[in-house]
């Protein structure tokens, strides 16, 4: 069954792929921690669907944490000069929907 937040933060890791490829010839270690931090995301709302109650509300928010990183550090390379706004505008996109979601789905505003 699909989890539409879910498909979203999958989605945004695999556009990040050829982006963190460039980045990482670059500046390795800012394409290490947003290769971290997306899948944490990833992995944190994949196990926050399997979980009930404050469990879940837990992994929804350490997953909208995450990707609020990921947003952060996209900014930063396109700020460094390490990535292209029309590389990254596009995941940062779809990172911000996957938050608002999330905070959705935590019963925050």
């Amino acid at each position: 069954m699909s989890f539409i937040v879910l498909d979203l933060s999958i989605e945004a890791a695999r556009k990040l792929r050829m982006p963190l490829e460039h980045l990482r010839r670059r500046d390795q270690n800012l394409a290490d921690q947003i290769r971290r931090a997306v899948a944490s995301v990833v992995l944190n709302i994949g196990e926050g669907n399997e979980r009930v109650g404050r469990d879940r509300v837990y992994h929804f928010r350490v997953a909208a944490g995450s990707a609020g990183e990921v947003r952060a550090a996209l900014r930063l390379a396109v700020a460094l000069g390490e990535l292209s706004p029309s590389s990254a505008q596009p995941i940062a996109d779809i990172v911000s929907r996957v938050i608002r979601i999330l905070w959705k789905l935590t019963g925050r505003p």
